[in-house]
């Protein structure tokens, strides 16, 4: 237990910092200059009563053979610890941007629009979203999700918007895929950016409809396809909807694009921020009678199965951070990739904290994705992937 405590403290730093200079948010500092210690420890001022550890039948301490105070402990786990190469060498878990999915805003205006509940994120015009494809996909960030910010007058309870081919998505996609081919390219198979209900689904009489709902969301991931998508992430969590887009794409010929399945999507609270950014707030009621309860984490595994056998081709648990024990059942449980998503919720905690001066933000963000990856997580969907690639790449991690 101890091994597995200390790792989460020092895998993350390739750097010269030490492991625990995470924890504060000043930068690392150099040891000072001390005297030498004598390690037999008989110079110490002799004191009245005093306890002393190499004393008596039950010793706490020996002497070894230079008359040093010595623990008898052949296993030393601080060992693979001594300095930043050891630890590099034995480092179980490493991220890369690679691993990142980047989270986009957009909307259809010629600016951008902040966010102020998630601070350094905005609505992109779609010329800025390409400008910021380019610079993270030359740190190595190459897979992108888009979220549309849709005006109202095109909002319906129907969702049609969801699949119009001109549509801000579907012109996006294209930007994307004619500037950087190799970019991977994410859409979000839901209906709640294009409903003016808020919810993620076809509504009747305060309820959400679930075959109705289906039968929107597969026009929408062929038209998602149509345009390039090389992912749709349906994050509705409509019962059997994974299987109905497989055979929607797949009878269009859109065999190769994968399904990337909110597998694990927790009605929770820490979605505010992003539906703030999109303007998706459920205008009436929650989503509670779709999305998984907080409370239960062996559901997740019901979820799993079914999305699996439906044809998913990655499994998604969202939150990420409120939610570890979730990712690693989902490890444990399927040979599928999993993917955690560092929601908008957990974003805002972090930028509050460190602009309070209470966090540094960069050890905090590069210990929080890690984090991710060491409780089983393939692929993570952070508001943070450019900026910890230039993190990363300035720390000469890859």
């Amino acid at each position: 237990m101890k091994f597995y405590l200390a790792t989460a403290f020092y895998c993350l730093s390739l750097t010269t910092t030490d492991a625990f200079s995470a924890v504060a948010p000043n930068a690392a500092k150099t040891a000072p200059s001390v005297d030498p210690v004598d390690k037999s420890m008989t110079s110490l001022p002799k004191e009245t009563n005093a306890f002393d550890p190499t004393a008596g039948e039950n010793a706490a301490l020996q002497r070894n053979n230079k008359n040093e105070v010595w623990l008898p402990q052949r296993a030393r786990p601080r060992r693979n610890r001594k300095s930043p190469a050891m630890r590099g060498m034995v480092r179980e878990n490493i991220v890369t941007p690679s691993n990142f999915i980047y989270p986009l805003f957009i909307h259809d205006e010629d600016f951008n629009q902040p966010i102020p509940s998630m601070p350094g994120c905005e609505r992109h015009s779609l010329d800025s979203m390409l400008r910021e494809v380019g610079e993270s996909y030359a740190l190595g960030v190459k897979t992108f999700v888009l979220f549309p910010k849709v005006p109202d007058e095109l909002k319906t309870n129907m969702g049609v918007e969801a699949y119009n081919p001109e549509g801000i998505v579907p012109r996006a996609i294209r930007m994307i895929k004619a500037a950087y081919p190799d970019t991977i390219v994410c859409t979000d198979v839901a209906l709640d950016p294009y409903s003016d209900q808020g919810h993620d689904g076809v509504v009747e009489d305060g309820k959400i409809l679930n075959d109705v709902t289906i039968h929107q969301l597969c026009k929408q991931a062929v038209c998602q396809a149509r345009a390039g998508a090389d992912v749709v992430a349906p994050s509705d969590m409509m019962d059997g909807r994974v299987k109905a887009i497989r055979d929607a794409l797949d009878a269009e010929g859109f065999t190769d694009v994968s399904i990337l399945s909110y597998t694990a999507k927790y009605a929770s609270a820490y979605y505010g921020p992003f539906r703030d950014a999109l303007d998706s707030h459920p205008g009436f009621g929650d989503k509670k009678t779709y999305q998984q309860d907080p409370a239960n984490g062996r559901e997740a595994l019901i979820e799993a199965a079914l999305d699996a056998a439906e044809g998913a081709d990655m499994l998604m648990v969202k939150p990420g951070m409120p939610y570890l024990d979730v990712i690693r059942r989902l490890k444990d449980y399927s040979p599928l990739p999993i993917a955690a998503y560092h929601v908008s919720g957990e974003y805002a905690m972090i930028k509050a904290a460190c602009e309070k001066g209470w966090l540094n933000e960069k050890d905090v963000v590069l210990e929080t994705l890690m984090c991710f990856k060491r409780a089983g997580a393939d692929i993570i969907l952070t508001y943070y992937a450019k900026q910890a690639a230039q993190w990363m790449k300035d720390d000469g991690l890859y």
